[in-house]
């Protein structure tokens, strides 16, 4: 597959569909839920306004149902691989700082660069290890969300098959891992691959997803990480 990190790394392109309307609950005065959003562009929301993003849009649903959300923390960058995201956690996190929900969505820029996938899943345990550590619930608040296809976006549809087949074997061990720690995996990788079909999908970068992608991520999965909350 023809690499274009550097591209891939530096698309700052800031807008979104005309498709999606996106409601702003009012931030409560004293909340009583946190929520810590691990990851790479696709967390940080690269190529949306920061109200598209899915933490962001996930917090708007947890609020629209009652819960007193605080905004969410996120720690990710484009171009983050799974050692980028170690560091920035020990860099922005007190040991000692917890949250009510944790989640977690990396890998990418770990197929994208080439790194060895047995690396990943090292990092990814020490990740989810960590992604705990920070969990007022332990494992119960923690969730994982698998990494979507951008074969399926017009930059990558020249090698569709290949980077498939790639984010296949990353999601595989990226479930799997998550299954270790007892923590669920919410699979959105299909949604992902509907881009083709669906330009609305995809950002005017023509790589990332775009709010209404997002939008439909967190809806696939809202009601079951409502569930994670304490009462």
């Amino acid at each position: 597959m023809k690499k274009f990190y550097l591209l891939f790394i530096s698309v700052m392109l800031f807008s979104c569909s005309s498709t999606l309307d996106v409601v702003n609950n009012p931030e409560p005065e004293n909340p009583n839920y946190t929520y810590l959003a691990l990851g790479d562009s696709y967390t940080i929301g690269e190529s949306v306004i920061e109200t598209q993003r899915w933490p962001v849009q996930l917090v708007e649903q947890l609020r629209a149902r009652g819960y007193k959300m605080a905004p969410p923390k996120i720690i990710a960058k484009t171009g983050w691989t799974t050692q980028d995201l170690l560091q920035g956690i020990d860099n922005e996190l007190s040991i000692h700082r917890d949250f009510d929900l944790v989640s977690i969505l990396i890998g990418v820029n770990n197929q994208y660069q080439g790194k060895l996938i047995t690396e990943y899943e090292e990092d990814l345990r020490t990740i989810f290890r960590k992604a705990i550590n920070h969990s007022k619930t332990k494992e119960k608040g923690v969730f994982a969300v698998s990494i979507p296809d951008y074969g399926y976006t017009p930059f990558g549809a020249a090698s569709q098959e290949e980077i498939s087949a790639e984010i296949d074997r990353y999601n595989a061990v990226f479930r799997r891992v998550a299954a270790d720690f007892n923590v669920p995996f919410y699979n959105i990788t299909p949604i992902s691959r509907e881009a083709k079909e669906n330009p609305d999908l995809v950002a005017s970068d023509d790589l990332h997803p775009s709010g209404l992608m997002y939008k439909y991520w967190v809806d696939q999965f809202v009601n079951q990480v409502a569930e994670k909350l304490p009462e």
